[in-house]
């Protein structure tokens, strides 16, 4: 069932999301060479409930932390630890999800520690530009999959113009989200337009596409959560959390600017 929202239950959501953005943007500003992962999901945590909220990912599921941290070819659910630490030239995933008032905001960000090589500079902007395209695509009326095809669309587009074949990782992808951070429906990274539900105002969808330098197969690690890319190419994900509205999408986990 996917579930449906008032314009007041969005606005509540959109607080929620404010903690998710204010607390990337902290936890942003910190990474640097030498950092911790764990020094970072310490911050985010802090952060968070500072706000009044609660870390939605610490205890989901049995997961550790307030934040998934992955690194380099780490492609998303990684999990912070002290000796997990920052060098010149990683390529860092940020997840954070926080709940406010009964309501999820999720959102990712990818961060270049120090500078970062062309194609990983490339690689990141080119996560960042598709799921720009798959937030344009939530309109009303639209099929699900037409944000799918909007994505994987506009990655082919990256690809082209910086000589480089993204892979988009496919077994992982957007959802819905609002009491619950996981909801229906699922959002793949690719497929054919005009399949899927109908989108309809009050809908609200994270929108997370995850792209590598390699292929597109991964695999879990021992931890049962770190899902690393299977030829050790470096990844990136991007997020935001979306709301469908009468005039378009309205980006939940936006900066407050």
């Amino acid at each position: 069932m996917i579930e449906i929202k008032s314009r007041g239950e969005l606005e509540a959501m959109r607080a929620a999301g404010l903690v998710v953005a204010r607390t990337l943007a902290a936890v942003t500003a910190q990474v640097k060479v030498g950092v911790s992962t764990a020094e970072l999901d310490e911050l985010a945590e802090q952060t968070i409930r500072d706000a009044g909220a609660i870390p939605s990912f610490k205890g989901y599921h049995g997961f550790p932390a307030s934040i998934c941290a992955s690194v380099n070819e780490q492609v998303v659910h990684g999990i912070p630890s002290a000796t997990q630490v920052l060098a010149e030239g990683d390529l860092l995933s940020v997840d954070c999800g926080a709940i406010l008032d009964g309501w999820h905001g999720d959102s990712a960000v990818t961060i270049g520690v120090g500078e970062l090589s062309p194609a990983d500079r490339k690689l990141s902007e080119a996560t960042r530009v598709s799921m720009i395209a798959g937030i344009e695509a939530l309109q009303p009326g639209a099929k699900l999959t037409d944000v799918s095809f909007a994505i994987e669309s506009a990655t082919i587009a990256a690809g082209e113009a910086d000589g480089i074949e993204y892979g988009i990782v496919a077994d992982y992808g957007g959802h819905g989200i609002g009491t619950k951070m996981h909801m229906d429906p699922f959002l793949p990274n690719h497929g054919k337009p005009g399949r899927g539900p109908r989108l309809k105002v009050g809908m609200a969808i994270a929108v997370e596409p995850m792209l590598t330098l390699g292929g597109d197969d991964t695999r879990e690690l021992d931890d049962h959560w770190t899902v690393v890319t299977a030829d050790g190419s470096r990844a990136a994900h991007w997020e935001h959390s979306v709301a469908i509205t009468e005039d378009g999408p309205w980006v939940l986990t936006a900066p407050e600017d």
